[in-house]
């Protein structure tokens, strides 16, 4: 077995995770074998499982770190935001950008299948901690989303519990599941994302939020 230096494991491990990356995105994860990942990273695909117990390790590890910066990405958008409805706007427009165009995104938050390689990975100590770092709860994703925290504080919205908000933003993003299909007709989904956005924002925040947004961009 080749002994790699801490600084080469690390190396190598960022190297697997964006190859995997690339092979995931184009092909999927039932068509990603794991030699076309170490051919584009340059070892020998016995290598491979000194770093990781299985593909669906990789896959998991792939699909963390696309998790982290759309976290990353969100947190930068709504830096901007000077009121909580233009907060709640750049969070959704912005995660309905990343789903689009980021096929890894869709696949985990919109086909789940975080969950499906988590029911296949073998329960050794390495998928364990892969597993430990991921969360669907609600105490994990308030930290990468707590404006609705400080909005029902605030008592600027209509809804009371900040994780119903928070599971709005995510339950929404399956529209985007109909993009191309006959439910849509050609040349509007663009066209209905803003609506459903609009429609959300409206009625979600109460009528004083909404009037001194409207009188702010007067």
């Amino acid at each position: 077995m080749t002994r790699f230096s801490d600084e080469d494991r690390e190396r190598i491990r960022a190297d697997l995770i964006k190859a995997g990356h690339d092979c995931f995105a184009r092909f999927g994860f039932d068509r990603t074998r794991v030699s076309d990942v170490t051919d584009e990273v340059g070892i020998g695909t016995s290598t491979f499982y000194q770093f990781f117990d299985s593909k669906e390790a990789l896959y998991l590890a792939v699909l963390l770190t696309e998790r982290e910066h759309l976290f990353e990405t969100l947190e930068a958008a709504v830096a901007d935001a000077e009121t909580p409805r233009e907060e709640a706007e750049v969070t959704l427009r912005t995660t309905f950008g990343e789903v689009r165009s980021n096929p890894l995104i869709q696949r985990l938050f919109v086909d789940g299948e975080i969950r499906r390689i988590e029911s296949q990975l073998d329960g050794t100590a390495a998928d364990e901690d892969l597993i430990d770092d991921y969360s669907e709860s609600p105490a994990v994703y308030g930290q990468v989303l707590p404006q609705p925290d400080k909005w029902v504080e605030s008592e600027v919205v209509r809804i009371d519990d900040p994780d119903i908000i928070r599971g709005l933003f995510r339950s929404v993003l399956f529209v985007t599941q109909a993009r191309e299909t006959p439910v849509v007709p050609d040349g509007t989904y663009e066209a209905i994302e803003e609506a459903l956005i609009q429609t959300i924002v409206a009625g979600l925040f109460t009528y004083e939020e909404n009037t001194d947004r409207s009188a702010t961009h007067d």
